[in-house]
């Protein structure tokens, strides 16, 4: 369990009457409705820990009433999975358009150097010392494209979670968009540095070998 958090009938009182619409109302009751209650803030949110904590809960004598959340729990497990979805797609159209871009500008940089590549293995230079710095630089524009795109990301989540933070509050709940973990954010940087230098050697071995000396 990750929170348990007693609330008292009259503080429960005080927290309806301050909704806006029902001040009236409570004031023309003669007594304090409401019972003690308890709020459980479980590890587990998905919808079947939810029923199998409140069967749990139901069957403890002290126990008159369990109110559990599972139906919001399922919408927000569906809507997740849609998200997950989504930005899996997303992500695999991002990643085949940064090997696309490093393919082209690679291609770009070979025809740019081709007399300097002509020049260079006449004097010797093997094609392993040729290929390499293609190599760093399709790494570093990978690089440079995951760094990108995980700044953008950042602030996507901090301009959704204002909204968010408005609609989780209108359920009683603290729900936020969270960013990725560093280790998480680290994979995807150098998994970025990995695609550029797959679209560098692709460049490299497609049009580097057809430039031979004269």
């Amino acid at each position: 369990m990750r929170e348990v958090r007693f609330v008292p009938r009259e503080q429960a009182l005080q927290e309806l009457q301050a909704t806006e619409g029902l001040r009236e109302v409570i004031a023309a009751l003669n007594r304090n409705p409401l019972p003690d209650a308890f709020v459980l803030r479980p590890k587990a949110a998905d919808a079947a820990s939810l029923e199998a904590l409140a069967h749990e809960l139901r069957a403890l004598p002290a126990v008159a009433h369990v109110q559990v959340d599972s139906a919001w729990a399922r919408r927000l497990a569906a809507l997740a999975g849609t998200a997950r979805l989504a930005i899996a797609l997303l992500a695999a159209l991002l990643a085949f358009g940064l090997v696309a871009i490093t393919f082209n500008t690679i291609r770009l940089q070979i025809l740019t150097q081709r007399a300097e590549i002509e020049i260079s293995k006449l004097i010797g230079a093997t094609d392993a010392f040729i290929r390499r710095p293609f190599f760093y630089l399709g790494a570093l524009q990978g690089l440079a494209g995951g760094a990108l795109a995980l700044t953008i990301l950042c602030g996507s989540l901090a301009a959704l979670n204002v909204g968010v933070a408005e609609l989780a509050a209108s359920y009683g709940s603290g729900f936020r968009l969270a960013f990725l973990a560093p280790g998480d954010a680290l994979a995807v940087v150098l998994f970025s540095a990995g695609l550029g230098w797959f679209g560098a050697y692709l460049s490299v071995s497609r049009y580097l070998l057809e430039i031979e000396p004269r």
